[in-house]
């Protein structure tokens, strides 16, 4: 697994941005798509408008055996910021939800799982909330959501690891777990993350947080995709090796296929399967029902 993850790495990392670098954006988004479609899923694309242009969710599906549930989505973002070629946020993201869907693919999975890369994370999320509002004006009930971000860089040295103000958690000193971060209707999904690394332990350690709300008393919570559906009200998770209080490389040039650790990688990548596995043959709604969301 190691080496495909690299070989998409590879293939991704370099500076994706709609303004500085539009055609590498749009690259990205067809390798996507090409590799999505390699593994026999159907994809097809959610368009949105922005700098007076359309943009494109990548979206594939593996298909439930129970056409009354609500799907599982899976989301990773292809963007960077400027200046950034981006291996670590969110090539690593991207790589592992490729393989969390090449293992899954041919597992009968009760509800439908989505995989869906999303474009403009790094501007206000636009991709993602195009879409959670999209689901919510059309009354669409989900699982829940996962989002992969920054999950590739790992530290071993004691210190390597910080913490955003106002955590109300314990936080281990050293950079090698993966940060667990949902809203408090998200429980089942956390549970089910934290359960699949516990399976994984003492290789890949975890640290779990529900937040209230929609994170609003802790804003470094709230910084990628999952946000845009905890603003809707949607069940959401944010795995992450927590970006830039364990990676000096963030939103930097340096951030390069050379800092990550692919190790690591290959943990989430396993972990992030088992728990779709799980949540996907045994569906638990947040509202105790098969809605994934409480009723609009």
């Amino acid at each position: 697994m190691q080496d495909r993850l690299r070989a998409h790495v590879s293939a991704l990392v370099g500076e994706r941005h709609p303004v500085s670098s539009p055609a590498q954006l749009a690259q990205a988004g067809q390798y996507l798509a090409d590799r999505f479609k390699g593994l026999g899923l159907a994809v097809a694309d959610h368009a949105f408008d922005a700098y007076g242009r359309t943009f494109r969710n990548v979206i594939a599906t593996i298909p439930g055996t129970d056409a009354a549930l609500p799907p599982l989505l899976i989301a990773a973002h292809y963007d960077t910021v400027p200046g950034s070629p981006g291996a670590d946020d969110n090539a690593s993201g991207l790589a592992v939800m490729l393989e969390a869907a090449r293992s899954l693919v041919d597992r009968p999975l009760a509800c439908p799982v989505r995989f869906i890369g999303f474009c403009l994370e790094e501007d206000n999320l636009r991709g993602s909330r195009a879409y959670a509002e999209q689901l919510r004006a059309t009354h669409q009930p989900i699982l829940g959501m996962i989002a992969l971000e920054c999950v590739g860089y790992a530290r071993h040295e004691e210190g390597s690891q910080g913490k955003p103000p106002g955590l109300p958690v314990a936080v281990p000193t050293t950079g090698d777990f993966l940060g667990m971060i949902g809203n408090e209707t998200a429980a089942p999904l956390v549970a089910a993350l934290a359960q699949a690394a516990t399976g994984l332990a003492p290789v890949l350690t975890h640290v779990p947080l529900l937040v209230p709300g929609r994170g609003e008393q802790l804003p470094d919570a709230r910084r990628s995709d999952h946000a845009a559906f905890w603003d809707q009200d949607y069940p959401a998770v944010m795995l992450t090796d927590t970006a830039n209080f364990r990676n000096p490389h963030y939103h930097q040039p340096t951030d390069v296929i050379a800092t990550l650790d692919f190790h690591f990688m290959a943990r989430v990548a396993e972990a992030l399967a088992a728990a779709i596995s799980d949540l996907a043959m045994r569906p638990r709604c947040p509202d105790g029902g098969r809605s994934g969301v409480p009723a609009p």
